[in-house]
């Protein structure tokens, strides 16, 4: 017994000392981490550079801000009451009408953006989303006066609006040269999401000439690391120099949330087309008159081409300036104006930005040879151009197509034998919301065929409210009949 009482005494010393021993390291190690940290230093040229850094950025910031609005606005929205399964044509086909339609209700929908003001007189860029269908346009200033703001005019191809708000003396932002910027400038994210105040960020250009981001038809984004916060679209991106280079317009992120990619209108772009609405009303646009897409490998090795630089041009439409000036399908175009093409959203965007009447000249590649090519830019004709059928009191009222190209139907993965007009958007209190969905290939319409923009308007003009719709449409791989009703 005695001898297993020393073992017990003997284990708990062992237990005790080692508990001392490793408080006594812990404290050592604690001690040496604590006087290592003492001993760190920052240097002088590091601390004052950093506070130089500090007093620049807020400097720029103090200076940008009071261009900087808020936008909110608000619109009535017509829902259905009831339940919606008594809506459905299908079951009152069999039940009748005792059970709907349905008598709309009204609500108020209201949004929030931000804008900037670009003249003293108040001119002020934001982008078209945030004001769209408004029926109100608040805009509250930096020194928390409101005004009430009126459309002057929209641009959904390139996502700008401009609004005035009938005042004087106002700051603005001067403009920047947008095709100056370089990737990894450092550039300023500025808006006024809630009414409160600006909110700031800073990052690089990460990119320059992004397209093909589904955002608008016209892109040309600057992109950008810098943290774009919700309800900051149309607010500024600003350079060193606190000058606009590009209206902030989207974010896409993983999480939703800023975190992410931004994306801005370069300055150049915005300001032709607020010059063009501001003059006109309307965004008048060059056209030249060609089907146009990127050279892959493939189509360089069929037409014998060494390096694939340039547009391929697929096709050539009759009587435009294109022919007049002698283009041919399968010419490859190197340059407008001794500007490079290599991206076939470059020269698009080249040309729509020329006004119409002037002569240019392309570089085209045509049996390996170099040949010049003068060209007189024609305006691009109204049934070209993407159609909102808000016009129209039927059942696809508040739809936007547009013609398709083999840019797009090689993103969208579409066979060359489908033809029609691409859905891009709805409008969400159109009775086709939920029936069609943006990218759908509109084929048909009640059994007749679709191959432009031009018999969709002629067909759909037609159309009285409260006719039902046949479809034939293309979508994920095949076509399929879709019936509308708005019974």
């Amino acid at each position: 017994m005695l001898s297993q009482g020393k073992r017990w005494i003997s284990s708990l010393l062992l237990i005790a000392t080692g508990l001392i021993v490793g408080m006594v390291i812990s404290s050592q190690i604690d001690y040496t981490a604590h006087s290592d940290a003492q001993n760190i230093q920052i240097s002088e040229e590091s601390a004052d550079f950093l506070t130089q850094t500090g007093k620049a950025m807020a400097e720029i910031t103090s200076a940008v801000k009071p261009a900087i609005v808020n936008i909110s606005t608000s619109r009535t929205v017509k829902m259905g009451s009831g339940d919606p399964f008594f809506n459905d044509p299908f079951f009152r086909r069999f039940f009748g009408d005792r059970f709907g339609p349905q008598h709309p209700r009204e609500r108020k929908s209201t949004g929030m953006g931000s804008g900037v003001i670009v003249s003293s007189d108040g001119y002020i860029i934001t982008n078209y989303h945030v004001i769209k269908e408004a029926d109100e346009i608040t805009v509250l200033l930096w020194d928390k006066r409101e005004f009430q703001g009126t459309v002057i005019g929209s641009d959904p191809k390139t996502e700008i609006s401009i609004i005035k708000i009938d005042t004087e003396g106002l700051p603005t932002l001067p403009w920047g040269d947008s095709d100056t910027l370089q990737v990894g400038e450092v550039v300023l994210a500025v808006g006024n999401p809630y009414g409160l105040n600006q909110t700031v960020t800073m990052g690089i250009v990460s990119a320059l000439g992004r397209a093909n981001v589904g955002i608008a038809d016209y892109e040309d984004f600057i992109q950008t690391d810098a943290a774009i916060n919700p309800g900051n679209s149309g607010g500024a991106l600003v350079n060193a120099r606190g000058k606009l280079v590009g209206i902030n317009t989207a974010i896409f992120s993983t999480s939703g949330g800023y975190q992410g990619i931004g994306f801005a209108i370069p300055s150049n772009m915005v300001k032709t087309v607020m010059d063009s609405l501001i003059k006109t009303g309307r965004v008048i646009r060059g056209w030249l008159g060609v089907s146009i897409q990127k050279l892959t490998p493939e189509l360089a090795g069929q037409f014998n081409l060494d390096e694939m630089k340039g547009t391929l041009v697929s096709d050539v439409v009759e009587n435009s300036p294109a022919e007049k000036a002698g283009l041919k399908r399968g010419d490859v175009i190197l340059t407008f104006d001794d500007k490079k093409t290599d991206e076939p959203f470059i020269l698009r965007n080249m040309v729509a930005s020329t006004t119409p009447g002037e002569k240019h000249t392309l570089m085209i590649l045509r049996d390996k040879e170099r040949v010049p090519i003068t060209v007189t830019i024609g305006e691009l004709p109204a049934d070209l151009q993407q159609v909102k059928a808000d016009i129209y009191e039927n059942v696809l009222k508040g739809v936007i197509v547009q013609d398709m190209n083999p840019e797009i139907a090689d993103k969208l993965n579409i066979p060359e034998r489908v033809q029609g007009v691409i859905i891009k958007s709805i409008d969400r209190e159109s009775p086709a919301a939920g029936i069609v969905v943006p990218g759908d290939v509109i084929q048909e319409i009640n059994r007749k065929k679709i191959t432009s923009v031009k018999d969709y308007l002629d067909i759909v003009s037609e159309l009285q409210k409260d006719d039902d719709v046949l479809l034939l449409v293309f979508r994920k791989g095949s076509s399929v009949f879709i019936t509308i009703s708005d019974r």
